[in-house]
């Protein structure tokens, strides 16, 4: 499961920026550099913080410990991937240095303190992720990316292929993700159901992008169909039945799509927000709805967890009798709240430092490899590039007007 997840947050979270036709070495490139980053650094950042609130010991390394390291850098590729494109290098090795300062601090408080139950990061790498990089994003050549969004932000024909291979990743490794923390015991059910809501993302993106188009939209297809395991990330261990998982899978598909229609194109317009992945879209709302959906199931698990071993495992408080179920549906909404307070301060402060940092001059062209890499050679200029604007006859895929 561990090696799952490093592919997961390489090759996955790699190839899905690869959609930017003009910004692609920088796509792989800065997630292979800054996730090996984040890794080592979480192992000792995450560990400091958990000993802050339990007892200072030594950080034993383990499989454990290496799956904690990935889980941090999943939290810093998600921010990553609503700068992208807008930050230098420097920029984004001082951003994931304090991300998973912040990520470290909001895990103990939301897991240790609260005594949230969070087995798949939905809440505390998801929704913490995904509003921190929106609330750095402010601070990283908004007003540039914006005006450069229709020349470079956008993908063709083959970005957009290669980028299919991040999002068949993610989807075919998740249950790993949801999983890896959990006791053996509460690896299958979390397998099932983290399999069952993603199908249900899947065919409800699908849906929606028919119902918009009569025909497949990459951009939807890319990102809302692995939305699923992301809202079922924090109930994946007590949710019981596939039933209730498809349920979930298919309202995280069908919530990330619209986003991805109408919401983020509207706040774009209003608020001029920049998120160059949709991280909004395809983190924050799905996490922050999943967390709410935690809520609701832990209030009221009692109904159909019934076997005292099982209750035990994931409730271990409420199985010693120190709290009742509606308390721990509270617990929920309460991790979720402050990680939002946690996750927006901190997107807002780390930015802030760091673009007043030395060496981290500002970018000057948004989405270009030339930025940042040495001898770029183009196959072709983007004006030349082949245009998809009219679909072929019989064809079953909308056209991206960007192309």
């Amino acid at each position: 499961m561990w090696q799952d997840i490093h592919v997961m947050t390489y090759i996955g979270f790699g190839f899905l920026l690869v959609f930017l036709k003009n910004s692609s070495w920088t796509a792989i490139g800065f997630t292979y550099l800054l996730a090996a980053w984040a890794f080592q650094w979480a192992i000792l950042v995450v560990s400091f913080w958990d000993m802050v609130f339990t007892d200072f010991d030594r950080i034993h390394l383990s499989v454990k410990s290496m799956v904690m390291g990935d889980y941090a850098a999943v939290a810093c590729m998600i921010m990553f991937g609503a700068l992208a494109g807008k930050a230098s290098l420097m920029h984004m090795f001082w951003m994931t240095t304090f991300c998973v300062i912040f990520y470290g601090l909001n895990q103990a408080i939301c897991l240790i303190a609260i005594r949230a139950q969070d087995i798949g990061g939905c809440i505390t790498i998801h929704t913490f992720g995904g509003f921190f990089g929106l609330a750095a994003s402010y601070w990283f050549s908004r007003r540039e990316a914006i005006k450069d969004e229709d020349k470079k932000h956008s993908g063709n024909y083959t970005s957009n292929l290669v980028a299919m291979f991040g999002t068949l990743f993610l989807y075919l490794f998740y249950p790993s993700f949801n999983a890896a923390y959990a006791p053996v015991e509460n690896q299958q059910r979390i397998v099932v159901n983290t399999t069952f809501a993603m199908t249900g993302s899947l065919i409800a993106a699908a849906f929606w992008s028919r119902v918009l188009h009569s025909k497949l939209d990459m951009t939807i297809m890319l990102n809302a169909t692995l939305a699923g395991g992301i809202m079922i990330g924090a109930s994946a261990d007590f949710i019981m039945g596939s039933g209730g998982s498809i349920i979930i899978g298919f309202l995280a598909g069908l919530i990330s799509a619209i986003s991805f229609a109408h919401f983020g194109p509207w706040l774009k317009k209003t608020i001029g927000l920049s998120d160059t992945r949709g991280v909004l879209s395809l983190h924050a709302l799905p996490g922050f709805f999943g967390g709410i959906i935690s809520g609701i199931c832990a209030a009221f698990a009692n109904r159909y967890l019934v076997d005292d071993r099982v209750i035990g495992n994931i409730f271990p408080d409420i199985a010693n009798g120190q709290q009742d179920f509606s308390t721990q549906g509270g617990n929920q909404i309460a991790a979720l709240a402050i990680t939002l307070g946690i996750a927006i301060c901190g997107g807002i402060i780390s930015a802030l430092i760091t673009t007043h940092l030395p060496g981290g001059d500002a970018v000057k062209h948004c989405f270009d490899d030339g930025e940042h890499w040495h001898n770029v050679v183009e196959d072709a200029p983007a004006d030349e590039a082949p245009a998809h604007a009219e679909p072929v006859k019989g064809s079953y895929w909308s056209a991206n007007k960007a192309e």
